[in-house]
């Protein structure tokens, strides 16, 4: 292989253990494996998060869903014993998601009234009641029914429908990353707003849950539950855990970036929940293509951005922005760019990064040899310096990696 990953099932494992570890006793930790796992792969990270215990696995759509229920399968885990699959994007306002979800056994989220027509149509030939979790929009204003008219208008269809069963209730919050922030605090109300609209109505779902990996990082409960915080002087996930409660539910959390071993920092926090707890997961590697000895003033790559300032010896890697290693890590005379990690040491990039090729500096690392093994990503550079030279987030240098497990 040219370009490839490999995934360390003992550090996901652990993670999920981690995470488990620091929330509520009574509190689910649903484990995200949507866009593919981050980029981990879904065939080896679904198998192992289903064998490290968890309960419910988070997909985008019922096309990840039914795939994950195919790799649960081939790893010899019985449909049986999988655990459940939340359809996380509101995907099922088309009729063939919704028959898919049917077919494969999934839970989706529902947001809208299209939606939810779609998978009542469907769910009328199923042999029982469809369960479903309904989003609201608790001040985000990108997916879920707003509190009002529209959600007592939602109530009504489900409440009158024999085919569909409200089995959780959900919100997103869009300021996790920031300690004692004020938006999560309104949110958090708009959604108690919420679960008692929902409760009041005689509907008693199974699930309530909110937040993500930054939610259960940016927690701040002290050990006898208080908190210096006024806005959260319950702790983030004691606030959850009852509101649950008091809906005769269940709490649950959903972290993904976590699990894989990274984490946003958390703004104004002395001290994160889980940040030094977790592993990253993920090595992402290639090989070296072809070795070039540059003499002194020759330009390299594309328009010349970099000049050699004496004899150098470069590694050509079969790896580019195809392949998701960001054009932003390339380097000039004047502006240092990424590296890459060559029997233990840094290979600085030279130059631009093309689609599929990539040069870096070996002056310095004796004994390299065509085909030896060069690590993109991990042992020695993380997804977060890839996002800082990229001016973006771990998420998006984690899902935009294009390599398959070896």
């Amino acid at each position: 292989m040219k370009i490839w990953t490999e995934i360390s099932a003992e550090h996901l494992a652990a993670n999920f253990a981690a995470i488990s570890a620091v929330i509520t006793a009574e509190t689910t930790l649903l484990a995200v494996v949507k866009a593919n796992a981050y980029g981990h792969g879904i065939s080896p990270c679904a198998p192992i998060l289903a064998s490290a215990g968890a309960q419910w696995l988070g997909v985008t759509d019922a096309t990840e869903g039914a795939r994950v229920r195919s790799v649960l399968r081939e790893a010899g885990i019985p449909d049986a014993t999988q655990p459940d699959i939340l359809v996380m994007s509101a995907t099922a306002a088309l009729p063939h998601e919704a028959e898919a979800i049917i077919h494969n056994r999934l839970t989706p989220v529902v947001s809208s009234l299209n939606q939810l027509a779609h998978l009542r149509e469907a769910a009328a030939s199923a042999s029982e009641p469809l369960p479903i979790h309904l989003e609201i929009d608790t001040g985000m204003s990108r997916q879920g029914i707003s509190l009002g008219d529209n959600l007592n208008a939602f109530l009504n269809l489900i409440a009158a429908s024999p085919h569909l069963r409200l089995s959780g209730i959900m919100t997103h919050f869009a300021d996790t990353e920031v300690a004692h922030s004020v938006q999560t605090a309104f949110q958090r109300i708009a959604f108690e707003q919420a679960v008692a609209t929902v409760t009041a109505r005689g509907l008693r779902p199974d699930w309530i849950h909110v937040g993500n990996s930054s939610y259960i990082d940016n927690d701040d409960r002290e050990s006898n539950g208080t908190s210096e915080s006024n806005e959260n002087k319950e702790g983030w996930l004691l606030w959850l855990a009852a509101l649950a409660h008091r809906a005769g539910a269940r709490p649950m959390v959903r972290s993904g970036l976590a699990l894989y071993g990274h984490l946003l920092p958390i703004e104004g926090a002395s001290r994160p929940a889980i940040h030094s707890l977790v592993r990253p997961v993920l090595t992402w590697k290639t090989r070296v293509l072809a070795i070039n000895d540059v003499p002194n003033c020759h330009l390299v790559g594309y328009n010349g951005t970099w000049r050699a300032t004496h004899p150098m010896r470069l590694a050509l890697l079969p790896a580019g922005y195809a392949d998701g290693l960001r054009r932003e890590l390339s380097s000039t005379n004047d502006r240092p760019g990424g590296w890459v990690m060559i029997h233990g040491q840094r290979a600085p990039i030279i130059g631009r990064i093309s689609m599929n090729l990539t040069s870096v500096d070996i002056t310095a690392i004796p004994n390299v040899a065509e085909g030896d093994e060069v690590t993109l990503l991990g042992e020695g550079i993380s997804a977060e310096d890839h996002a800082r030279l990229a001016h973006t987030i771990p998420y998006e240098i984690l899902c935009g990696i294009r390599a398959s497990p070896k």
